[in-house]
Parts: C-alpha cells; structure tokens; sequence
C-alpha cells in the first residue's frame, strides 16, 4: 500500500505499541473540538439510519457561513473525495497543475487518461504571472492550491484574479484549493469566493480536516455557482459519501468560533518562533503563511526523528523538490520544542 501523504501514523503504531508525535499531518493540534466530539457521540444513536445524501441541514450551515447561496454548497467526504469527483465530472483532455503541489490533483488526473502538464515553481514557490502563458483554449483544467501545499505560499490576490479571468476567457476550468486558508492571518484577503458568481467555471475546495482536527471523521465541501456541475460531481461517486456522524460534527464545528480563534492566534504566534529554531539549526525555511513549514535540510532526517517518536513529512514524492525536502506542521510550543530539540541533537 503506497503512502503519499503522511509519516503513517498507524504502522508506527502497530511496530512500536504508542503513538508518535506527528508533525507530518498540517491539522490542528489543538485536537478535536469539545463540541464536535458530543455531537459524534449522539449522532450514534441514529446511526442505524441512512445519512442524508443531501446533507441539507449541513449545505444550508455552511453556505450561511460562507455567505453563498445554499444551491452552490456540495459536501464530501474530504476534499479528496470532491478532487476526484471534480475530475470524473470534468472528463478533461489536458490539465494543468503546479510542481510541487498536492498529489490527489495528479491522482485523479492520471486515473482518467487525462494529459498531465506541470508549471514549476521555483525557490521560493511562490507563484508568477508566467502561468498565464499557459492557460489557453487547449487547457481545459487547471488546478491551484492557495496557501499551496506543500510550500506554504499563498497566490498574490491581483494575480489569482487575472487567473480567473484568463480561465474565463479560455473556456478552462479552475479548481482552487483552500483548504489551508482559514489558517492566514487575514483569510479574507485570499479567498476567491467573491469571484464565483462571475465565473461559473471556478470551484473552491475547503475542508474541516485541517482547522477542526477532524481528519479521521472526513469531511469537506465544494463552493461553485455552476450547478449543473455541482450535481454532475454530485452523481460521479456513490451516494451517502458523508456520513451521519460526519454531517453532525460539521454542524458543531461551525458554530466554535472560539475554538478557531485561539487556532489561529496559535498558528500566528509559533510558525516564526518554529521558523526562527529551524533556521538557527542551518536549514533552509521557506517563508510559509499556513500551518506548516517547508524546509530543507539532510536526506536522512525523516528516518532517524522516527526513531526518536517524531514524525515529519518526507517530501520526495513531490515533484520539484527531492529526498532533501521536509514539511512539518506547526503544533504547540511544548510539540515544537521537543522537534527543535531532537533536530538539534541529530544536527549537532
């Protein structure tokens, strides 16, 4: 079973007999919500039921949220499941994606025969106009992820517009990923959302995955005026994709702002005290604005923190970066000290 996004958690579990402290997951370590976990625990009395396919109560929640209108909401299970349906629903003949950037975008892709192009983004990741070169009426998709993973770097707000527009004009569809955004200091400032009635061909992916620690529950959803597309990435995977469970514990998330704002107030105060330790150690870190950070550094880092209990994300299976590349997510101070505190014995 190939492994492309984590430091596999669970077989190091099953080989040592206790769980590692995993950095190579960008989800919060706060833990999950107090409030989403009470709503699990009820939602398991009615899980003799089917959920509802719909997710209504979910849909309308979340499009309050977001301030869109209920009809251009669709839920999944995590914003792979919605990838993948984006793609089947799509049926493109040539695509385009960064290099590096996440790898389900190349997975879905690849799975339906589809031509594959990468636009590489050089150090220091951030994105440049020079795409806009390459969206033109032989493109049919093109993917972007803002704040990108795994570099951290977010898409300028004057040029994600012009993006917008060149996809417009050239009949390309956009699918961006923002699953990391409500990790910025000003997330406002970066979302698309107000572009989307103006362009029928954007889709914004977002997940509770990350800012409510819910990876294990699977949960995410899809923002798009194009209906008619909603429903056709609606019909290209099987029904009840989120569960009872997960519909509830949406609904719980969304109403803990509290929980959100110390996450970020988090986030804010120790991604530069963590950028300033890896950078005292001799490494190289790239000036990420999400939950994680980017770094380089030996080629046996990755190997030798799991023996000591810490796991981080090898990032060799990106392409553009190679076996030297690290991601670690920011935790608390406690977690980041233990992390700097093992790098520095390793490197020293």
């Amino acid at each position: 079973m190939e492994r492309i996004h984590g430091g596999d958690w669970a077989a190091y579990r099953e080989a040592y007999g206790t769980a590692p402290l995993d950095f190579s997951a960008s989800v919060s370590p706060l833990g999950v919500p107090d409030g989403v976990q009470a709503a699990i625990r009820r939602a398991a009395a009615e899980a003799d039921r089917y959920p509802d396919p719909f997710c209504r109560r979910l849909r309308r929640a979340i499009a309050a949220h977001e301030g869109v209108p209920e009809a251009w909401v669709l839920c999944g299970s995590g914003a792979a499941d919605l990838i993948w349906r984006a793609v089947l629903a799509a049926k493109p003949g040539c695509a385009l994606v960064t290099a590096p950037c996440f790898g389900e975008y190349e997975a879905a892709l690849e799975s339906c025969g589809c031509e594959l192009l990468r636009f590489p983004l050089r150090e220091p990741f951030a994105l440049t106009e020079d795409i806009l070169w390459q969206i033109d009426r032989g493109l049919d998709l093109l993917f972007l992820c803002s704040p990108n993973n795994p570099t951290g770097r977010t898409v300028e707000p004057g040029l994600l517009r012009r993006i917008v527009r060149r996809c417009g004009e050239s009949g390309t569809r956009l699918i961006l990923d923002e699953c990391f955004a409500d990790f910025l200091d000003e997330p406002e400032l970066y979302t698309a959302k107000g572009l989307l009635e103006s362009a029928l061909g954007l889709l914004i992916l977002k997940a509770f995955t990350k800012l409510y620690g819910m990876a294990g529950v699977r949960l995410g959803y899809a923002l798009c005026a194009d209906t008619a597309y909603l429903e056709a990435m609606r019909r290209a995977g099987p029904p009840w994709s989120v569960s009872t469970l997960a519909q509830e514990a949406g609904l719980a998330a969304l109403e803990d702002q509290y929980y959100v704002n110390r996450l970020r107030a988090l986030i804010r105060s120790e991604r530069p005290l963590l950028a300033h330790e890896l950078e005292a150690l001799g490494l190289k870190v790239i000036p990420g604005e999400a939950n994680f950070l980017l770094f380089q550094g030996g080629t046996e880092l990755a190997a030798r923190l799991r023996e000591r209990g810490i796991l981080i994300r090898s990032c060799d299976d990106f392409h553009g970066l190679d076996a030297s590349w690290y991601r670690v997510a920011v935790r608390t101070r406690e977690d980041n000290d233990r992390l700097i505190a093992a790098l520095r014995e390793m490197l020293t």
